[in-house]
């Protein structure tokens, strides 16, 4: 049985990948008073009078959703809602294992901007935060800016964000072992599509200065034909490429420390890697085929070589990220995620390596480290705590410690419900 053969096999055993488990007791008539009516008219009343005790008394302080449109799925493109709703699943099911947050998956049923807008509006009253995936761009910018700007509870778009994250964590772990600074080194983006414009935008707020963004036509450069690029590119051109260089890829890398991809697969070839610094740093993050395969990188000459497939050393995978930014974020009560909750998640996760241990297949923690949520939970929560978006003040060590316990004996009970769905 191949990989395909044995998701269609688990997908159909069990209706898919979510189920609904009470919290409480439901044993008795007493039990149905109090969890119905008419007990359940108390935590109506006292919500009336203060909306933000919804946090406190429903699921919505521990709810997030997944939300889609089912145009940008994978690399399998506009496929529609009904497709798109095995992912949105699966990632409800990671926020669940990696962090303790419930998640909802939502397709809807509309391409239309502003009638995405309007319905995710709506849905605020019944969740701490929305997390955005596989909207195409341009598209995606609008949706996230709008819903930002309306919603008074964290909207993040995974696909921009949380791969801007798990790649700027890979960065600055790399850059730790050659001994190089941020500051300093030249690096070439190859990919200005969303997940590369928010890496652009995340690898400038912290510290790049030389940094050259490439999409299919070759470097590109502020004052370039404005009908090629949007607005986000624009605004990105305005502080990259500052001497306005012109070329194809491999002109473009040579001598470049660091060389990014969010492309298309083996546009990274043996001759483009020859070509850059000594110490290279390569992280080829086009999924499921990368820019380069690992082996064929470091046969070429780079120190370090990352991806997103985990059949390879340094995954630059986004599950590093968004459980435990949620998990932070909705512990505090956070408003909204900003650019400085981003960068302490990008920085936690990179600096769970100690330099001691710091090796060229070694620069970012792995998917199933346990401490990575927690970690990255306590960092954002601080962060939002420092820059006043969180509603609510807890001492991050105490999310650490708690998100870290409640991980933990999620793992025993997710054996015990597995063995529930499977002996049915």
């Amino acid at each position: 049985m191949n990989l395909n053969e044995e998701a269609l096999k688990v997908h159909k055993e069990h209706n898919g990948k979510l189920a609904t488990i009470p919290k409480a007791r439901l044993q008795d008539a007493h039990d149905l008073s109090v969890l119905y009516t008419p007990g359940v008219a108390e935590p109506c009343r006292k919500i009336k009078d203060d909306k933000e005790l919804s946090f406190e008394y429903t699921c919505r302080g521990n709810m997030v959703a997944v939300i889609s449109d089912g145009t940008r799925v994978l690399g399998l493109g506009n496929i529609g809602p009904e497709a798109g709703l095995p992912v949105m699943e699966g990632k409800a099911v990671l926020y669940k294992v990696f962090a303790d947050v419930d998640a909802v998956p939502i397709c809807l049923d509309t391409t239309d901007k502003d009638k995405f807008i309007e319905t995710v509006r709506c849905l605020q009253p019944n969740f701490a935060g929305i997390n955005l995936e596989d909207i195409e761009s341009p598209k995606c910018y609008d949706i996230e800016d709008e819903l930002i700007e309306k919603m008074d509870i964290p909207v993040f778009h995974d696909d921009q964000h949380g791969t801007a994250i798990a790649c700027a964590a890979a960065l600055l772990g790399a850059l730790r072992l050659v001994k190089k600074d941020i500051k300093d080194v030249k690096i070439v983006a190859n990919g200005a599509g969303a997940a590369g414009t928010a890496i652009v935008r995340l690898i400038l707020e912290l510290g790049a200065k030389n940094l050259i963004m490439m999409n299919s036509k070759g470097a590109m450069y502020d004052g370039m034909d404005m009908s090629r690029i949007n607005r986000v590119q624009a605004e990105l051109l305005r502080r990259t490429n500052p001497d306005k260089l012109k070329g194809s890829l491999a002109e473009i890398a040579k001598g470049a420390d660091v060389l990014l991809g969010v492309s298309k697969p083996n546009v990274f070839t043996p001759e483009i890697i020859k070509g850059m610094n000594s110490d290279a740093i390569v992280l080829a993050m086009a999924n499921p085929e990368p820019e380069t395969k690992y082996d064929a990188a470091k046969a070429a000459g780079a120190r370090v070589v990352g991806t997103g497939r985990s059949d390879a050393p340094n995954q630059v995978n986004n599950v590093l990220v968004f459980p435990g930014l949620f998990r932070g974020a909705i512990d505090v009560r956070a408003k909204k995620i900003n650019g400085e909750m981003k960068m302490a998640a990008a920085r936690a996760i990179a600096e769970m390596i100690p330099d001691s241990e710091l090796r060229d297949d070694y620069v970012i923690p792995g998917a199933f480290d346990i401490n990575v949520a927690p970690t990255v939970a306590a960092a954002v929560a601080r962060a939002a705590m420092e820059t006043g978006v969180a509603r609510i003040k807890v001492d991050p060590d105490e999310i650490f410690k708690r998100t870290l316990e409640r991980t933990k004996k999620l793992h025993v009970l997710m054996g015990e419900v597995n063995g529930l769905f499977t002996n049915e």
